[in-house]
C-alpha cells in the first residue's frame, strides 16, 4: 500500500498499484461504503493490468484511508485534493479516470476543475447534479438515524428491510469495516453538495465515456443528459442493470471501457 497526504488537511489517502508500471496510467476510484478492493474482486484489475498502470484509490472515509468525523471534511474541493495528491505522490502528470458511484461524481469535479490531468473520463453510475436525496433513495430513509444509534450493522439491517432481501456478503463486509461516524459525516456532506451546472460541462474537452444501468433511473438520465451536452462524450447503456449491479458482471461492462480507452491511446 501507498500513501498520498491532502496538503490542505493533512489527510492520508491510501492507494495501491497493479500492471504494467511503464503502462499508461489508470486511476479507479470507487462509491459509497465501499473500497479500491471493488476493482479486484469484480475482475477490473485482471481485465486491465495486462494494458496499464492501474491506481486504485480509497476515498477519504473509506477503506484504509483517513476517516475524519466532521462533515466539513468531506467537501467535494477536499476530495478533488485527494485524488491530485494521488497523483502527484504516484508521479502522475496526466492520467485515465474511471470512477462509479461518488467515484464518478468526484471525477465530474476533477475533469471541470483540472482537466489537464485527465487523459479521459469514464463515469459509471454517476452523476454531475446536486446530489441531494440520493443517499436515501439508494439505501433507505433513516439511514443517518442507524449510523448513528447502532453502526454499520444496523444500516445494513436497515437497507436490506429496505429492499426486501439480504445484502450480498461482498458488500456486507466492504460496508462493516467502515467507521460509522466517519461514514455518517461523509453521506451528510454528499446531501449538501451542489454539484455542477451544465453550462460547465459544455465546456468540458475531456473525452469522456458515460455508462449507466437502463434500471438506474437518476444516473442514466443523467448520463444521457451530460453526453449530449459534452463535446467529446459518449454513452452507454446498461440492460437490465440497478445502482448496486452497475459494475457486476464486469462481462458487459469492461468490453466498452476497454474499446474507448484502446481508441483514446490510439
Amino acid at each position: 500500500m501507498s500513501e498520498a497526504f491532502n496538503p490542505a488537511d493533512n489527510t492520508r489517502i491510501a492507494y495501491t498499484e497493479a500492471g504494467v508500471a511503464e503502462g499508461t496510467p489508470l486511476v479507479l476510484v470507487h462509491g459509497s461504503g465501499l473500497s479500491r478492493a471493488i476493482w479486484r474482486g469484480l475482475g477490473y484489475v485482471k481485465a486491465l493490468r495486462d494494458e496499464y498502470r492501474l491506481i486504485l484509490v480509497d476515498l477519504r472515509g473509506h477503506g484504509l484511508s483517513g476517516k475524519p468525523h466532521e462533515q466539513s471534511s468531506y467537501r467535494m474541493e477536499l476530495v478533488v485534493g485527494d485524488l491530485l495528491a494521488v497523483f502527484d505522490a504516484a508521479g502522475i502528470h496526466s492520467a485515465h479516470y474511471f470512477g462509479y458511484s461518488f467515484g464518478a461524481r468526484a471525477g465530474f469535479s476533477l475533469a471541470d476543475q483540472h482537466p489537464e490531468r485527465l487523459r479521459s473520463f469514464i463515469s459509471a453510475g454517476g452523476s454531475y447534479r446536486a446530489p441531494g436525496g440520493s443517499v436515501s433513495k439508494l439505501f433507505f430513509e433513516g439511514y443517518d438515524d442507524a449510523l448513528g444509534d447502532g453502526g454499520m450493522q444496523a444500516f445494513l439491517d436497515g437497507w436490506a428491510a429496505a429492499s426486501g432481501r439480504p445484502i450480498d456478503p461482498a458488500t456486507t463486509a466492504a460496508f462493516l469495516a467502515n467507521d460509522a461516524a466517519a461514514i455518517q459525516a461523509y453521506f451528510r456532506q454528499v446531501e449538501v453538495e451542489q454539484g455542477l451546472v451544465e453550462e460547465r460541462l459544455s465546456r468540458m474537452q475531456t473525452p469522456t465515456l458515460l455508462l449507466a444501468g437502463t434500471d438506474d433511473r437518476r444516473a442514466y438520465r443523467d448520463s444521457e443528459r451530460a453526453a449530449q451536452l459534452m463535446p467529446h462524450a459518449s454513452f452507454v447503456p446498461l440492460p437490465g442493470r440497478d445502482h448496486g449491479s452497475t459494475l457486476r458482471p464486469s462481462a458487459g461492462v469492461i468490453e466498452p471501457v476497454q474499446e474507448f480507452l484502446a481508441r483514446i491511446d490510439a
